[in-house]
């Protein structure tokens, strides 16, 4: 197997620290146990070799000897395919949690990530803006995954790479509270959250980004 190399940013300030998107890379490539090293770009300079592999001037992307693959969708796809403890071999296994992990980032987060960002200032958690992604949110998102969680461990039958995905949206909008009325996914969120592998990836980007504080790299 070539070198896996995981590469993020070399600092960022702290409000984004613990969601930045490595950190599902490193959740994924530890619950499959895969050996990789982490490598940086500026969080300063997003210059021509940057967009070379990320052309939205984005963090991570996932070097497979001369493979490059960029968002996390795509990512865990790869790992998956890397790796039979994240998703099974069998076709109706593959889809299932193929078709999950897309419904977690293009039918969740494209409603909670708009969310997220109003929740982020007092000053735009208010208003109609505020109002209409909030019900949108929760009326057609959160309300409908509630009795899929109630029925069901994990989404496609045993934890995989979209488990990953939809645990990491939903933690995110858990943050600001946004679950607060939905048991179900606050569960799902609160077992996916309490597995090795995710405390060791998140405990890793944290000392990353503590170290670049150290160097100096956020200073000016």
């Amino acid at each position: 197997m070539a070198e896996l190399v995981l590469t993020t940013y070399d600092w960022v300030p702290e409000p984004p620290r613990g969601l930045v998107r490595d950190l599902r890379l490193r959740w994924a490539l530890e619950e499959a146990g895969l050996p990789y090293r982490i490598a940086t770009t500026p969080f300063r300079d997003r210059g021509p070799e940057h967009l070379a592999h990320q052309p939205f001037a984005q963090v991570p992307w996932l070097t497979d000897g001369d493979t490059c693959v960029f968002e996390s969708g795509a990512m865990l796809l790869h790992v998956g395919e890397l790796s039979e403890t994240l998703m099974p071999r069998d076709a109706a296994g593959r889809a299932a949690v193929q078709s999950w992990l897309l419904a977690a980032l293009n039918s969740v987060e494209a409603f909670s990530q708009p969310w997220v960002l109003l929740a982020f200032s007092p000053e735009t958690r208010a208003g109609p803006e505020w109002d209409r992604w909030d019900n949108l949110m929760k009326q057609f998102r959160l309300a409908r995954m509630e009795p899929v969680l109630a029925a069901r461990e994990w989404l496609a039958g045993a934890f995989s790479i979209a488990d990953i995905a939809m645990a990491d949206v939903l933690r995110v909008v858990d943050r600001f509270g946004g679950l607060a009325d939905f048991p179900e996914c606050r569960a799902y969120v609160a077992r996916a959250t309490a597995r090795p592998a995710f405390t060791k990836a998140v405990a890793d980007q944290m000392a990353h980004f503590e170290a670049a504080d150290r160097a100096g790299l956020g200073a000016g």
